[in-house]
């Protein structure tokens, strides 16, 4: 189990935004970067994600109170404990509302599901409330910024036709960031993560 404590000089705030993900390792993520190049290039304006803040999002609670994360965390360590990974790939491109940018997941969908399911019937029986929004699978990439009414370019969505070797999903990921009010920057961080079960002598990619 990992455990990331706030950067020196930070003390740990009295909320935070959390939320239970899975991440692409890390050849994902740097293929995934390496296909956007163009797009980077081509779009400054948007607000492109950092690549270590890209995941996949199982269910977002929004913003607790820090002392609902102990529990929280052994309840998601259980669950996880033996959780047999999942086989996903990225896939695709396109955008909600023409404001958000996102790449497509593809591979075990229906495992994904399920284990999505699993997360928030925990949630629940931990009294914890949240919006329980349908399952969109995807990546974040950008966001279009408040101030531009043209939202995403039709020409940002570049990975029409990409597909990325297809990986295991390492961890289950417990994620915060800051309020959204907060003075600082926007930044997620692993609060905990368990490792899920790969099955032997497979390698993540490929």
């Amino acid at each position: 189990m990992d455990e990331h404590p706030p950067p020196d000089g930070h003390p740990a705030p009295p909320t935070l935004r959390v939320f239970v993900a899975l991440a692409p390792p890390d050849e994902a993520k740097d293929e995934l970067a390496r296909a956007l190049r163009p797009a980077y290039e081509a779009h400054p304006r948007l607000r492109w994600n950092r690549i270590e803040d890209w995941h996949v999002t199982l269910a977002f609670l929004g913003e607790l109170p820090a002392t609902a994360v102990p529990p929280l965390r052994a309840a998601l360590a259980d669950r996880a404990a033996g959780r047999p990974a999942l086989r996903l790939g990225l896939r695709g491109s396109g955008h909600f509302d023409g404001r958000l940018l996102w790449s497509g997941i593809d591979g075990d969908l229906d495992g994904l599901h399920r284990l999505a399911a699993d997360v928030r019937a925990l949630l629940r029986t931990h009294g914890l409330a949240f919006r329980d929004r349908p399952l969109h699978p995807h990546l974040t990439l950008a966001r279009a910024r408040r101030d531009d009414p043209l939202g995403i370019p039709a020409s940002a969505a570049t990975l029409t036709d990409f597909t990325g070797r297809p990986w295991w999903t390492p961890r289950l990921h417990l994620v915060g960031s800051t309020p959204v009010h907060a003075p600082t920057p926007l930044r997620y961080r692993d609060i905990t993560s368990w490792p899920l079960t790969v099955p032997p002598d497979r390698p993540n990619s490929g």
